[in-house]
């Protein structure tokens, strides 16, 4: 089960015009702030990625704006883990779990999430908050993840599992990300 002080998310690679072509993009930006938000609602460290930002374009708007107090890291590795900083920053945070959200699933976050599993994390892919260009690709992203022993689950799950009770000011923050 996750828990608010081993966990961290991850966003990954979520820019440009790729973003604006992925399978149920509409869907895949409002889960992306409800993550974004949720995360700072309950105090959960985000680490922030972005692919070659110079060929792919910046972070969709709609993200930047809900990470006012983030910068991004910028990679030119597929996988997250494939860029010292990440690394060095995921360290720091000392956590087990990882959830992570963004695109394509098939390959940037399915590499991470490999990569992440051999060095002893447990990865969970928000399937709602992940997408490739093609359904079918978004799909075998995940199974590809679930196969390299990673979790599957969504924004609303992800939230509530991470809240763990249905009392308070967070509760009501998180209620109303949801609704």
């Amino acid at each position: 089960m996750l828990k608010k002080d081993k966990t961290a998310l991850v966003f990954i690679d979520i820019q440009g015009k790729l973003a604006q072509i992925v399978y149920d993009t509409e869907i895949l930006f409002l889960n992306l702030q409800r993550m974004a938000k949720g995360a700072q609602v309950l105090d959960i460290p985000i680490i922030w990625m972005q692919q070659n930002p110079a060929g792919l374009g910046e972070t969709i708007p709609e993200l930047r704006e809900a990470l006012p107090n983030h910068k991004p890291i910028n990679k030119m590795s597929f996988s997250c883990c494939g860029d010292a900083q990440f690394n060095t920053r995921l360290a720091a945070l000392n956590c087990t779990d990882v959830l992570l959200a963004g695109i394509e699933s098939h390959v940037c976050v399915y590499l991470t999430a490999a990569d992440l599993q051999e060095q002893g994390y447990q990865t969970h892919v928000i399937a709602d908050a992940v997408s490739s260009r093609t359904a079918a690709n978004k799909q075998i992203g995940i199974d590809k993840i679930r196969e390299c022993g990673g979790k599957v689950t969504c924004v609303e799950t992800t939230l509530l599992e991470l809240l763990n009770r249905a009392d308070g000011p967070e509760f009501k923050q998180i209620l109303r990300l949801i609704k």
